[in-house]
């Protein structure tokens, strides 16, 4: 995949551009906004990291411009402005996403490949299999090796997002994002308290765990 990545702080460009390309991605860097409209005009690109605080023309005005050029392609907002006025100005600019600094590279990547799948057109997935769980999204209803686990909504809807991205990793935020829709850190244990719960459930009689987390990357559902 082609990546355009506008980023005028030049360790943080090569950190997120070597980490995209370890991972076999082409990557496109601009240091400047006029230079990342030129980029998102002329080049055929699949996805967009924008920082929001670029020189000669600011990331906002890049993606408002791109976007009224008809340039569809997926776009990450990065910023230091972490206000939900500044995200929802963003996303109502364009934006698919929007991660605020400091962030983990593997929170980034997972929402790269996020955004990745949504674009690709998919069909309907009523059933998911990571591993030794077995999920049925019709019936809501999971098991282990054929035997059921009763989960409660919230507990269901965590494990389904691991379930949905087998072997990546799920960060905390995009946890909250997705199963509570908080678009903001509630500084509470919420996530760890129902990753606990699950697991209990998940490994009940002593089975081999299921869910590895990686402190400060977050959580996958293994799939061996």
């Amino acid at each position: 995949m082609r990546i355009l990545v506008a980023e005028d702080e030049p360790e943080t460009a090569q950190f997120v551009a070597n980490g995209l390309r370890e991972h076999g991605h082409n990557v496109l860097l601009a240091g400047t906004g006029l230079d990342a409209l030129h980029f998102g005009l002329t080049e055929d690109v699949s996805l967009m990291i924008l920082d929001r605080m670029l020189p000669e023309l600011d990331g906002l005005s890049v993606l408002l411009r791109l976007r009224a050029a008809g340039i569809t392609a997926p776009a990450i907002m990065l910023t230091a402005l972490g206000r939900i006025e500044d995200r929802i100005e963003g996303l109502d600019a364009g934006a698919d996403d929007y991660l605020v600094k400091p962030f983990a590279f593997g929170e980034l990547f997972a929402r790269v490949n996020a955004l990745n799948r949504r674009a690709a057109p998919q069909e309907a997935v009523t059933r998911l299999v990571a591993g030794p769980i077995d999920m049925d999204l019709l019936r809501r209803e999971v098991r282990r090796e054929g035997v059921p686990i009763l989960l409660q909504p919230r507990e269901f809807r965590v494990l389904e997002e691991l379930m949905r991205h087998p072997g990546e990793f799920v960060t905390r935020t995009m946890l909250l994002e997705r199963v509570w829709d908080f678009h903001f850190d509630p500084q509470t244990k919420i996530v760890e308290t129902h990753m606990s719960r699950l697991r209990s459930k998940l490994n009940e009689g002593g089975l081999p765990d299921v869910i590895e987390t990686v402190r400060g990357v977050g959580y996958r559902i293994r799939t061996s």
